[in-house]
């Protein structure tokens, strides 16, 4: 039997606003395995200047990343989709281990295949340190805001 994850694309409007909730979900887990089984065994991405290929390296890249990223709440919102690609911009918030915080913001560009697992992820980030006052970004988004843009600033 053959992986799959649903919705399929092409997407409609509801269907990409599906997968960026599954997305922001899964990765509000925290849990690389469950992340990694998104995309397809073969995935390549990009993220800032790190360049991985296959499940193996998606877990371990993500292990790495909520090793030092404590505290990890992030947020995506739908930005445009067409066919079997989908672009979403994102923040999320953590703090290091010397107890800085940090506000990530970044932009992704995805590719699905038939299957409606993620072949190509690219995403582009830049970090704002803060102070913990500033936070907005509090655990998973609760349901009663799935599909609400969450502000720039």
């Amino acid at each position: 039997m053959s992986e799959s994850r649903p919705p399929l694309p092409p997407f409609s409007r509801e269907a990409a606003l599906r997968k960026v909730q599954a997305a922001e979900d899964a990765w509000n887990t925290r849990d690389p395995h469950r992340v990694a089984m998104a995309y397809t065994p073969d995935t390549v991405w990009r993220n800032r200047d790190t360049f991985v290929s296959g499940r193996d390296e998606v877990v371990a890249f993500l292990a790495g990343k909520w090793a030092r990223e404590l505290d990890y709440a992030l947020r995506k919102n739908l930005w445009a989709f067409d066919g079997n690609r989908i672009g979403v911009r994102f923040q999320y918030e953590c703090r290091d281990a010397d107890g800085q915080w940090w506000r990530s913001y970044g932009n992704e560009l995805w590719e699905f295949a038939g299957n409606g697992l993620m072949a190509r992820r690219e995403a582009s980030i830049n970090d704002l340190a803060i102070d913990e006052s500033e936070r907005r970004i509090f655990g998973p988004r609760p349901e009663s805001e799935h599909g609400v843009e969450f502000p720039l600033r």
